[in-house]
């Protein structure tokens, strides 16, 4: 077992997951001397966790009597049945001058809002809505960019118990209706454009195009420059805050009333509309950033993302914590890699998140934070959106800063929160998770669907929790719903990842080896894509790379596509450079049987790749859904190539 690349010290000591657990003690009959035993009470006894949970996280509602109704299925489960809250009052409970959001947009603006001030604006919004007739269960929807304004639309939405959802502004318009269109939207909420590298970006033609398909009854235009705008029909943000009444009183409303519809990439067909509840979202999200990632109030807190991932949903619940949030809309490497890290300094940011493709590219640039940067203020380093390469986490620890907590964390979409994460009170271990959530039964299963202490198989979850999707939009039988999460194991959710576990002498650890749906079979071997990616990806001549199984001679070969650094070029000597990192880092079946070279990999509008759709084309087969991706066309370089001919 390697040596922990962190170790908790004593300011550790005295987190809030330290807090929670000596109280848990207190009212437990069991010890809990360890995280693994502190984890498996918070299954066991879940009903006294998440009401714990409740309480000391500081929930704002009445939560029953009944923490859990179990039904015979896992998705019908009912959590705190009898209680009622509000997920905007719940965000808004500090009220004074402190700031809430800091908005930093590409160009250099910056833009500041207390939680006073916060709270007024959602409250014209909800007074606004209201005085419009918007209902409890109506639909928002944001065709926004990553701003202040997006965040006050959405707990607008939520005081009066509107459904909010938004998709970011690279979507084409045909990827907005795909998921907008199905929920039918009474309010459109746009901003008229956004800067990305460098660039203005106009959106009035997206959003003219928009408001004809989509009909709302209103339409409410966000100006990116000035404060007009020239969509027709429209009114404009500011005067129309300016207008509105006092705010309503909070709606106060059962704990699974739907709060956000959030939409899976669509990348096998029309995206699915995933309905999530406000208080399993408000109770996950929250455990998560309190006592995984010890967000309080005095912090600062910063994720990378856009308004079409989740994380944006995930970074907006750190106001529950009193914390300061930081918006950033761009390009993150515009005009270098080292923008972020301006912005950690610039804003004293003490918990920074990002993706695990922003690190790579941070180091294949060559930018050395530890010493171009402060980053005095930065604790914790969260990061997703895929595994974190084992290199990744030396690049973190020697060159961007040796006391920082590296906290891999994987969830999804799918339960708007995650599996595995981080922990104030457990080492870092390289290529690690550092442990499974508390009060998340999860487990790594082979194909039968028994339990694998410490070898790869399916991610599951195998007890009911309170982020559990309420439903899929016009799902009347939940058919769509029980096959995309419980079809493969009866009562069991699979998540879609390929995982293993790995036991350390008080807690288990995890590592993910990439989508399920993506594993490779050569020889009947299965192969997870990050296991290669983390070989490839290593070389200083590879910008980036993408494998799929191809089907041939009865069997399955690897495929490796690699986008080359600039001036470099796809020589045999390269080749066999890259064969021979993967043989010694891997293993002799993970070899691909052969190499090209591409100038673009496809990907999704959040910017995840997509090797199902690689895949198919590579096979002749039909793409089902091109208006998923960013960049549909990048799929051409991938058909009809001669390398992988007879």
């Amino acid at each position: 077992m390697s040596e922990p690349l962190w170790q908790p010290g004593k300011s550790q000591q005295h987190c809030q997951l330290a807090r929670f657990w000596q109280k848990a003690r207190q009212s437990s009959s069991l010890p809990l001397e360890d995280y693994r035993e502190l984890h498996r009470w918070s299954v066991d006894e879940s009903e006294a966790f998440w009401r714990q949970v409740w309480d000391e996280c500081g929930v704002v509602g009445k939560p029953g009597n009944r923490v859990r109704v179990t039904a015979s299925q896992f998705q019908d489960t009912r959590w705190f049945p009898d209680g009622k809250l509000n997920y905007a009052e719940n965000l808004l409970q500090r009220n004074d001058n402190h700031p809430a959001l800091i908005s930093v947009l590409e160009d250099g603006h910056r833009q500041v809002l207390s939680y006073r001030e916060l709270r007024i604006a959602a409250g014209q919004v909800a007074a606004q809505l209201k005085a419009a007739g918007i209902q409890p269960g109506d639909r928002v929807a944001g065709f926004m960019p990553n701003r202040i304004e997006t965040v006050v639309a959405a707990l607008g939405a939520a005081w009066i118990g509107a459904v909010w959802s938004s998709c970011s502004p690279d979507f084409g318009v045909s990827g907005v209706l795909d998921r907008f269109g199905q929920i039918e939207p009474r309010v459109l909420i746009a901003c008229d454009g956004y800067h990305y590298n460098g660039k203005w970006i106009d959106l009035e033609s997206r959003i003219s195009e928009l408001h004809g398909a989509l009909n709302p009854d209103l339409l409410i235009i966000v100006p990116g420059k000035g404060s007009s705008s020239r969509v027709q029909k429209a009114l404009v943000w500011q005067a129309w805050l300016d207008a509105a009444a006092p705010a309503p009183d909070f709606a106060h409303l059962p704990f699974n009333h739907p709060l956000f519809i959030l939409y899976s990439s669509g990348t096998t067909g029309q995206p699915k509309c995933i309905v999530h509840g406000a208080g399993g979202t408000l109770l996950q999200q929250t455990k998560e950033l309190q006592l995984h990632g010890d967000v309080g109030r005095n912090d600062t807190l910063f994720y990378f993302t856009t308004c079409g991932w989740m994380m944006w949903n995930w970074l907006i619940c750190g106001l529950h914590t009193g914390a300061t949030l930081v918006l950033y809309d761009g390009n993150p490497g515009y005009p270098s890699t080292a923008r972020l890290f301006d912005l950690i300094d610039a804003e004293k940011i003490t918990h920074f998140g990002t993706s695990a493709k922003f690190i790579q590219a941070v180091e294949k640039s060559g930018l050395v934070p530890m010493e171009s940067h402060d980053l005095t203020s930065l604790r914790t380093l969260f990061s997703t959106g895929s595994p974190l390469l084992h290199e990744s986490y030396d690049f973190l620890y020697q060159q961007v800063k040796p006391d920082l907590l590296v906290s891999s964390i994987s969830g999804g979409t799918d339960i708007i929160s995650c599996f595995a994460l981080g922990n104030p009170l457990l080492p870092v271990y390289r290529g690690e998770l550092q442990c499974p959530g508390l009060g998340m039964d999860v487990a790594v299963f082979d194909d039968q669907g028994n339990s694998l202490a410490d070898s790869k198989g399916e991610l599951v979850c195998r007890q009911p929790f309170p982020s559990c999707p309420v439903h899929f939009w016009n799902d009347p039988d939940g058919s769509r719903f029980h096959k995309a999460y419980f079809a493969r194991f009866d009562g069991i959710w699979a998540h879609g990842d390929y995982a293993e576990q790995v036991p350390h002498q008080h807690h288990d650890g995890l590592i993910i080896h990439g989508r399920s749906d993506a594993v490779l079979n050569p020889g009947g071997v299965r192969i997870g894509t990050a296991e290669i990616y983390r070989q490839v990806e290593t070389l200083s001549e590879i910008r980036e790379a993408i494998v799929v199984g191809q089907e041939w001679q009865g069997d399955v070969r690897v495929v490796l596509f690699v986008v080359l650094a600039e001036g470099e070029a796809l020589t045999d000597q390269l080749q066999a450079r890259i064969r021979s990192a993967i043989r010694q880092g891997a293993s002799p079946r993970h070899v691909p049987a052969v190499i090209a070279s591409v100038p673009e990999i496809p990907r999704t509008v959040s910017g995840k790749i997509v090797e199902l759709a690689v895949r198919e084309v590579i096979h002749g087969r039909t793409v089902s859904n091109r208006n998923a991706l960013a960049n549909p066309d990048a799929l051409q370089y991938f058909a009809d190539r001669s390398e992988l001919q007879a």
